[in-house]
């Protein structure tokens, strides 16, 4: 189970790939199958498991739709 999640707001997302490009897990995707009310498809994660917290996705999304965070275990 991860000790992370990352939650996306989809209609604020514009897949820019900024996001994808700092993950140092390279677990986020663009999704191709998904699409919000904008037209734009939004970014994913691949394995939550794999996340290490790091909120590079978070600080570098310039529309502020990804939200870190850390899990209670318990």
């Amino acid at each position: 189970m991860s000790k992370y999640k990352v939650e996306f707001d989809a209609e604020r997302c514009k897949g820019c790939c900024l996001c994808v490009s700092v993950c140092p897990k390279n677990i986020l995707i663009i999704n191709q199958e998904s699409i919000n009310g904008l037209g734009y498809h939004t970014a994913g994660v691949t394995d939550m498991n794999l996340c290490i917290g790091c909120i590079s996705c978070g600080l570098m999304c310039p529309d502020g739709a990804i939200c870190v965070k850390r899990e209670m275990m318990g």
